[in-house]
């Protein structure tokens, strides 16, 4: 793997570690385990300001070459092998085991939930539901809008994310305009080749300071949290998503091998970590009986984390298909061809 795509699976692994301590942490706090709780939303309301937009990001980093490559109905289609599919099959098994569980989980979830994910995405799969209808707006305008104009879209993004509050709230815009800026970001980065100029130890010691400064003077100074929009916000963001980038890009490649592991793994430990991690703290809770915050923590992480992976590693050594995807859109073709073509469609 070349360098410019390793620093990538850092970052990822960065970000997915954040995910799951968040969610760790939250589901500690829903279950009503005793915890310091200044330090609890303090340490939450700063991870929440750019991990998922650190995600969005990064999949712009790699969308105009994709797009260019395939076009846009061949890359919505693409994606919904790779977002979609994984998107219904893990909320609908999710949601069943939650609902069929939920005398020991933090909500009462019905089945009639489950169901609705078609228009209201629950728990954290709301990201793959986002990151799709992100795709499909960044093709729409894209298909009609040459690649010198994206700086003009860069800046078009920014005031939909500075003035979208003002604005009537509906589920799907809401998703569009709160992370379409931090896709953009990406894509401005890898167009520009921004991250030539990432790899260094002083400038990373700068961003550094400014992301704890930013931090600090919007949780301290103003008194903000994760749930404001605005220029601040932004700004916290796309600051700690280049102080990841730019941390990602010094570190060793023979001591980060885990590090990579973990990131080129993000999606299906994204997809596997809440019930892992909330499986562990029930059994901890309801059955052993500790009510150990620190206790949890470690053990919610440490299985939030590895026993996705070594369930991939399960899928991947008995080769078990459509876990995390599946060709639809190849299977869809097939069918096109037998029915109203009656050959094989050429690849190109």
């Amino acid at each position: 793997m070349e360098s410019r795509e390793r620093w990538v699976d850092y970052a990822k692994a960065i970000g997915i570690l954040l995910v799951v301590y968040g969610h760790v942490a939250r589901g500690l706090f829903n279950a009503g385990i005793d915890m310091p709780l200044e330090t609890y939303h303090l340490v939450e309301s700063i991870i929440y300001t750019f991990h998922m937009p650190l995600f969005f990001f990064l999949s712009g980093l790699f969308f105009y070459a994709s797009f260019l490559k395939y076009g846009a109905r061949k890359f919505i289609f693409r994606k919904i092998d790779v977002v979609v599919y994984p998107y219904l099959l893990w909320s609908i098994f999710q949601g069943l085991v939650e609902a069929y569980l939920s005398s020991y989980t933090n909500y009462i979830i019905t089945y009639s939930e489950v169901f609705s994910l078609l228009w209201f995405p629950r728990a954290h799969f709301w990201f793959l539901y986002a990151l799709f209808s992100v795709f499909v707006f960044a093709s729409l305008i894209f298909t009609f809008t040459a690649k010198k104009y994206v700086l003009p879209v860069f800046l078009a993004s920014i005031a939909l994310y500075m003035f979208s509050r003002m604005l009537p709230s509906w589920v799907l815009f809401d998703f569009i305009s709160d992370n379409f800026v931090f896709f953009m970001l990406g894509i401005v980065f890898s167009l520009y080749a921004w991250a030539e100029r990432m790899s260094s130890k002083p400038l990373l010691c700068a961003i550094f300071v400014a992301f704890v400064v930013g931090q600090a003077v919007f949780h301290g100074y103003f008194g903000l949290n994760f749930e404001y929009r605005g220029f601040g916000s932004l700004f916290l963001a796309s600051i700690s998503i280049l102080t990841v980038v730019s941390l990602s890009m010094l570190f060793d490649p023979k001591r980060a091998r885990l590090l990579a592991f973990v990131g080129s793994s993000s999606m299906g430990i994204y997809l596997m970590h809440v019930l892992a991690g909330s499986g562990i703290r029930v059994v901890l809770k309801s059955f052993l009986g500790v009510e150990s915050y620190i206790v949890h923590l470690i053990l919610g992480c440490g299985v939030g984390i590895f026993a996705p992976i070594i369930a991939l590693l399960i899928i991947q050594r008995f080769k078990i298909p459509y876990i995390l995807s599946a060709p639809i859109y190849a299977w869809g073709q097939a069918l096109y061809d037998k029915m109203f073509a009656g050959r094989p469609r050429s690849s190109s």
